[in-house]
């Protein structure tokens, strides 16, 4: 891991922060001296990752929360705690959170369809907003919204009709985001995992694991650590040229 500072003293929020990509993002801004404010559903398993965290930097001061991004009102309460904690917004702000309701569109319920979009899509909606807002109310000069989507948004999958469309959807609402929050100095970007080990994929078969690697050219999945990578690169200055793209991490998966 980089010994590198990028990061310090800015304070970032990291949803789906208890588990795989989350967990790897919160790991890595601390280790570039952020502040961590790790978001998830489950509170015991953002307690987990807050125990993980470096504290090697002055002014680090993590913390844990639980949040249903899915709700507005449980966005806006995670805002408004981070605001009395910290007198500031978060400068830097990952959507990370994500489900799986896998099943083949003829037979999808209308139930897996809608949850899949209201905590991948609309959750990343109401984060962007909320982060957004209280960025220009406070008149902060800068800040980066990373949005985590996913290769099968762009390619589609099997099984994966509302998964895809969520990721798809991300991409697309990342882009408006970016167009209208530029002036005031706020950068959206979009990374897309391809096959990364994560507990979402624990439960894929390992015939189905070794089928995915064998058409990955650099022949093996992705480690969450290396998504991770790609996002401290989008929320330091050394990306600030950089606003409304989306960054492949797929070791070549569908590479055209």
């Amino acid at each position: 891991m980089a010994a590198t500072t990028r990061l310090i003293s800015r304070l970032t929020v990291v949803t789906g922060g208890g588990s795989g990509i989350g967990r790897a993002v919160c790991q890595r801004f601390a280790s570039e001296g952020a502040t961590v404010v790790v978001a998830d559903i489950s509170e015991e398993s953002a307690n987990q990752t807050l125990g993980s965290l470096n504290h090697d930097h002055t002014g680090q001061d993590h913390m844990a929360s639980a949040v249903d991004v899915s709700s507005r009102e449980s966005v806006e309460k995670l805002l408004t705690s981070i605001q009395c904690r910290y007198f500031q917004p978060p400068s830097v702000c990952v959507n990370a959170a994500g489900i799986t309701r896998d099943e083949f569109l003829l037979k999808m319920e209308d139930e897996d369809f809608d949850k899949v979009i209201q905590v991948n899509l609309k959750g990343t909606f109401l984060l962007t907003q909320a982060v957004g807002k209280a960025l220009v109310a406070c008149g902060a000069p800068k800040g980066s919204i990373i949005t985590v989507g996913s290769i099968v948004g762009k390619v589609g999958n099997i099984g994966q009709a509302n998964y895809s469309a969520s990721k798809a959807g991300v991409e697309g609402l990342t882009r408006t985001a970016a167009k209208e929050l530029s002036r005031y100095g706020i950068r959206c970007n979009c990374v897309l995992p391809g096959f990364i080990t994560t507990p979402m994929t624990d439960k894929v078969p390992e015939k189905v694991i070794s089928q995915l690697t064998s058409m990955v050219p650099l022949g093996r999945m992705g480690e969450p650590s290396e998504v991770a990578d790609v996002c401290a690169f989008l929320a330091s200055d050394d990306s600030r040229y950089i606003t409304g793209t989306s960054i492949e991490v797929t070791g070549g998966l569908f590479i055209g």
